[in-house]
């Protein structure tokens, strides 16, 4: 049985909460998106309404396991989900996740593709990271992903969050990671705004 993406409401979890629950996870993930720019600086300056983790495709069963009070749903278009076990290839690389209980959404999992110990990108197979120099990790020990691949992704439609996000952290990338964002962004998004600011 499909349902819309609103049937339920969203109440995240934190950072924090989510390296708690997985902290045994014997496979790689980090927390994406706007919350790993915010945890690559250090504060925050926006509003989040979801969470997402990315983890290797082939890691998820694990995930899963560990996740076992949430029931996981894959979009199936038109602002609709399905339960992960009738989709069984998913097109999307999604997956929310669903408090059995509470009835709210979690965390959003992006399942990567990869190689082994090697992460590809969905949008250029050609750039690739190990999963050690993909994942950082906070002082007190939370992974996430490198702020210049997530800016990588969030360059494809850049909404007023993306922006905003570009703004706050674009100014403390260092050079190599300025490189790196160039290079992917010449690849991917070849005439985008952002070059001209790297």
């Amino acid at each position: 049985m499909d349902v819309a993406h609103d049937a339920a409401p969203w109440q995240a979890w934190s950072p924090g909460e989510t390296a708690a629950r997985l902290e045994a996870l014997a496979v790689p993930w980090g927390i994406t998106a706007g919350w790993a720019l915010e945890l690559f600086v250090g504060e925050s300056w926006r509003a989040h309404e979801d969470l997402e983790i990315a983890i290797p495709d082939e890691g998820f069963e694990t995930a899963h396991a560990a996740l076992a009070e949430l029931e996981f749903w894959v979009p199936v278009g038109d602002r609709r989900l399905r339960p992960l076990e009738h989709e069984p290839a998913p097109a999307s690389h999604q997956t929310w996740g669903l408090d059995r209980v509470e009835r709210v959404w979690r965390l959003d999992v992006f399942r990567e593709p990869s190689d082994g110990g090697t992460w590809i990108c969905r949008r250029d197979t050609s750039i690739r990271l190990p999963y050690a120099g993909l994942l950082e990790r906070t002082p007190d020990g939370v992974p996430f992903v490198r702020p210049e691949v997530v800016l990588l992704f969030k360059a494809k439609r850049v909404r007023e969050k993306d922006a905003a996000d570009f703004e706050a952290v674009s100014p403390l990338l260092g050079r190599a990671r300025r490189e790196w964002l160039r290079g992917a962004l010449l690849r991917v998004h070849p005439a985008h705004a952002w070059l001209d600011r790297l």
